[in-house]
């Protein structure tokens, strides 16, 4: 079954970069000397690969006012959201035992850090052997992205200490440091794996239906997450946002220093966080 799962996410995830790179045209920057070879096409990549995690976590230090309220709401709704963690508990173990297992286990291993990079490699090798620059950028993307919010998830885990549902020590309990995978609820590394993945490929189709089919398959992990009695509502709810600022962030490095030639699109859109009397949310600017 695992590597049933493994042979069919990295199908998936191949087909629609395949499909991604023949029906979209790219604006070419020449201002860069582009890799020729397989081997400086490797060099270059892991280059901007690291490029791109420094600076994912160097980003903070020229936050703007807007960056740091986008924060602190984050953290806000999180605490907030607490409230109704018990509550979304207590219903998905009642859908539990109806739940199809395959939905569970195709959750499970494709949020599982040694598949999803199994996947990776998988992807980033066809498109550096075919000398594929569309699916090499959108490797990258997703390795960048992934090792941004995997340090961030491993660092949180042990010292937020949050229990997880299944200890029945109830979701607001916290030991940090414990050493105890009991207590590394939050966040949801599945979680985090799967929307980064899924996120990074959506982006690069305009095609709603398209977009919400690669979001659904990204959203199974989560959910599996909940019906496993793994997570609480927050862990997850908290993870996917962090995931979708981490990837956004990224990708519009590699655009603003022309490292890849990207997409063409006639519309684009940037969401900011909207706040004033009475009200709260974000607003797209064409």
């Amino acid at each position: 079954m695992r590597f049933k799962l493994i042979f069919i996410i990295s199908i998936f995830v191949l087909g629609i970069s395949v499909s991604e790179a023949q029906n979209l045209n790219t604006q070419i920057d020449f201002s860069k000397p582009k890799p020729e070879t397989i081997w400086e096409m490797a060099k270059y990549d892991t280059e901007y690969t690291f490029k791109s995690v420094t600076h994912a976590f160097t980003r903070p230090l020229s936050w703007e006012k807007k960056d740091f309220t986008k924060f602190i709401v984050l953290v806000g709704s999180t605490a907030a959201l607490t409230y109704i963690d018990e509550p979304i508990r207590d219903f998905a173990q009642n859908q539990k035992d109806g739940f199809p297992g395959v939905v569970r286990d195709f959750g499970w291993y494709f949020g599982s850090p040694q598949n999803y990079f199994i996947a990776n490699a998988g992807l980033y090798s066809f498109g550096l052997f075919t000398k594929n620059e569309n699916i090499r950028r959108v490797s990258v993307l997703i390795i960048s992205s992934s090792l941004t919010t995997g340090l961030i998830q491993t660092f949180t885990k042990n010292a937020v200490g949050r229990a997880r549902p299944e200890t029945g020590e109830g979701h607001l309990t916290f030991k940090p440091f414990a050493n105890d995978s009991g207590y590394r609820s939050f966040p949801s590394g599945h979680t985090i794996l799967s929307v980064t993945m899924a996120h990074s490929i959506a982006k690069q189709f305009e095609n709603p239906w398209v977009k919400a089919g690669i979001y659904t398959i990204g959203a199974i992990p989560p959910i599996s997450r909940l019906i496993d009695d793994a997570h609480w509502f927050t862990d997850i709810a908290f993870s996917t946002v962090l995931s979708i600022f981490v990837v956004d962030a990224i990708d519009k490095f590699l655009f603003d220093e022309k490292i890849y030639d990207y997409p063409v699109k006639e519309k684009r859109i940037t969401w900011n966080l909207s706040i004033g009397p009475n009200k709260i949310g974000f607003v797209g600017t064409f």
